[in-house]
């Protein structure tokens, strides 16, 4: 058995059953024995001639049989002489974990001569060839007994340098049979290596290519034959050599050099490699030439990056929500003190001036922390059917009352009826805000381009943009103003960042956008140049007519609140103290709870309570969801509403709770008032 060479970095190993099959299928065409095993000294695939030629049995070609079982029964049936044989074993196993190239040949026990030849694949293990040269060792032992012969005869017979010179003849013609049959043989080798998934080739020491298989050609855009015998720069570009010039002279140099590059696809897109270059030595000691492995990474790079992004969106939107929960309890705080305030002294004029201002900070504020939660993808979300031409017409009449007269504003739509599900204020909002961001990139004027289309979003397209594959509306808004560079555009979604002067802009317009496209099941792309312009398109799923739904159920009757018993559940003092004042306005008599657990404590006591106003976020083990939960197991009919600084839901949450009503913080007495009476209606229907 033939001693494997191993290369020194192993290439994806073959698993596929279907590959296998294929590969094993077309060694069988082979005249010649042969055997594919990996790294690991374990079978890989060989061909019918190799089982022939040697004598083995069928049950030892099955994938995955260790170089060692053919050792041993060869070592059995007397193959190797006689000897122990766990020790012949033993040796000849050594001898092939070493893994170097070899050329042997053995004579079988019945007399056939073999030629065996071992060549490494790199980094998957080694091929080994086997050749029956019994036939041509007796041809050219024959052709010797001529020559001696016909130097013996010589000075003697004239005519036997006439049959000497025909013999001669003939063994030409043996030698030619035998280079075409290699010739064969050569072709279906690269046939083998034209099939491996890994681009591999080979350039001597002055730097031309002498081989490539198929995957490298087509990696560079070229044929096989075209980029033969021609230098690296011609192939590969002078840019990319120039750039890998310093891991070519090191590899040149006898080192083993590992790296990566990109260069632009077929389509314009960058694609990936990985490649290793691993010299060949000559028995001096010299360096002759590159062997060339190369793997597509592209794939690879682009999922990397997809995680990042996510991992990295995902940590800000955490804190967003985190950060705005707190806000929203201390601007409910704010907001129900100034109205008392305003309500405890209605006739005094100085109230207003002060109170008034305070009031509009507060709604800004809160406005603002809607603004994040929109980026977090937790606001409170009203999806609706929307038609995109009509909503963009809408607005486009708004943005041209918003943008200097230098500043033109078109709008054009490629389709009808551009149907989708989305929360239309927001939407609306989202682009306004790109028109405005348009208007700050021109401030000498220019042109803002709002156009809508249906696209069909596939494969890698819809990978990129992390949206399932289909239809999808798109608004995209185009200016000629003064573009970014990829070093913005790589930013341009964090909340906070922003390339306005100081005091010009929050930063949070694109993150809102970007995360109220998120929470649409929709996707945000952006083509920008510097001084050419910039298209920030908005991608939402499409709606077709088997999908729109029909008209919306009126609203659930509005039921009285006065004298209602309403149990309010919120941790923090400030807080309830504020609710507890809305309530008593609204003629509401109130029981306060500080957790979840008191207030389960009293809705099993107090049958007469006829609404619970719970907080989501509480401490003790019993939130806002346990306790509807709770209510839902135990009084069914009961009304209850839930307030949220976090928006509509939290993170984790099972779906039942969603079909429980959240008022979102801040909110004033009027949008108390609304909720409970909707609830109370709604439970009222139901009965």
């Amino acid at each position: 058995m033939p001693e494997p060479l191993r290369q020194a970095a192993p290439t994806r190993p073959v698993s596929d059953r279907r590959y296998r099959e294929m590969v094993s299928a077309a060694l069988d065409h082979i005249s010649e024995g042969v055997t594919l095993f990996d790294a690991d000294l374990r079978l890989i695939t060989c061909n019918r001639a190799f089982l022939d030629l040697l004598g083995f049995p069928d049950t030892l070609a099955a994938p995955g049989t260790p170089f060692e079982a053919f050792i041993r029964y060869n070592a059995e049936r007397g193959e190797y002489g006689p000897g122990d044989v766990d020790t012949l074993v033993a040796r000849r196993v050594a001898d092939a974990g070493a893994f170097r190239s070899h050329e042997t040949r053995r004579q079988r026990p019945d007399g056939t001569l073999l030629l065996i030849r071992g060549f490494p694949l790199p980094h998957a293990g080694f091929i080994t060839l086997y050749s029956d040269i019994t036939e041509t060792e007796r041809q050219r032992a024959r052709h010797d007994r001529h020559q001696a012969e016909l130097e013996a005869h010589i000075a003697e017979r004239t005519e036997a340098l006439t049959d000497a010179n025909r013999e001669l003849r003939e063994a030409l013609a043996r030698n030619q049979r035998i280079s075409a049959a290699l010739r064969h043989s050569e072709s279906r080798l690269r046939l083998i290596t034209d099939t491996i998934p890994a681009h591999i080739a080979y350039f001597d020491r002055t730097r031309i290519y002498r081989y490539a298989n198929k995957r490298y050609a087509e990696w560079f855009e070229l044929s096989v034959e075209a980029m033969t015998d021609r230098p690296i720069p011609e192939v590969i570009g002078t840019a990319l050599a120039e750039s890998l010039d310093p891991h070519i002279r090191a590899a040149l140099a006898g080192a083993e050099v590992t790296y990566e590059y990109s260069k632009p696809g077929p389509d314009g897109s960058r694609v990936f490699a990985r490649s290793t270059l691993l010299p060949e030595v000559s028995p001096e000691g010299e360096v002759i030439g590159c062997f060339v492995h190369s793997v597509d990474i592209t794939e690879q790079r682009r999922t990397q990056n997809a995680l990042v992004h996510a991992q990295k969106m995902e940590a800000i939107g955490q804190l967003t929500g985190g950060l705005a929960h707190d806000f929203n309890n201390m601007l409910t705080v704010i907001m129900g003190n100034l109205t008392g305030l305003r309500d405890a002294w209605p006739d005094e004029p100085r109230i207003d001036e002060f109170a008034l201002p305070a009031m509009s900070a507060a709604e800004g504020g809160a406005a603002l922390i809607r603004r994040l939660l929109t980026f977090s993808r937790q606001q409170s979300n009203e999806p609706s059917e929307v038609e995109v031409n009509a909503l963009v017409l809408d607005i486009a009449r708004l943005i041209r009352r918003s943008v200097p007269r230098a500043i033109q504003v078109s709008t054009r739509s490629q389709d009808d009826d551009l149907f989708t599900r989305a929360d239309p204020h927001q939407l609306q909002s989202a682009v306004l805000n790109l028109a405005l961001n348009a208007r700050d990139a021109m401030p000498n004027g220019g042109r803002i381009d709002i156009e809508c289309s249906l696209q069909a979003l596939e494969g890698s397209t819809a990978d990129d943009l992390e949206v399932p594959a289909g239809d999808y509306v798109q608004i995209a808004v185009t200016d000629n103003g003064t573009g970014m560079d990829g070093s913005i555009l790589a930013r341009v979604f964090e909340p906070f960042f922003t390339t306005k002067r100081f005091g010009l802009g929050s930063g949070l317009g694109l993150s809102m956008v970007y995360g109220f496209i998120k929470q649409s099941h929709g996707a945000v792309r952006i083509r920008s140049r510097q001084a050419v312009g910039t298209t920030v398109a908005l991608l939402l799923p499409y709606l077709g007519d088997a999908h729109r739904a029909g008209a919306d159920a009126g609203d659930a009757a509005h039921a009285p609140l006065e004298g209602a018993l309403v149990l309010l559940v919120e941790d923090q003092a400030e807080v309830r103290k504020v609710v507890r004042k809305q309530l008593a306005a609204l003629g509401c008599h109130v029981l306060e709870a500080e957790s979840g657990h008191e207030a389960a404590d009293m809705i099993e006591r107090v049958p007469a309570i006829g609404a619970v106003l719970s907080d989501v976020v509480m401490p003790g083990g019993m939130d806002g969801h346990a306790l509807a939960r709770f209510v839902r197991r135990l009084r069914p009919e009961l009304p209850l509403l839930l307030m949220s600084g976090y928006g509509e839901r939290q993170r984790g949450r099972p779906d039942d709770d969603l079909r429980t009503a959240v008022l979102a913080k801040p909110f004033d007495r009027a949008q108390l008032e609304e909720a409970l009476r909707g609830v109370l209606g709604a439970s009222r229907e139901g009965r």
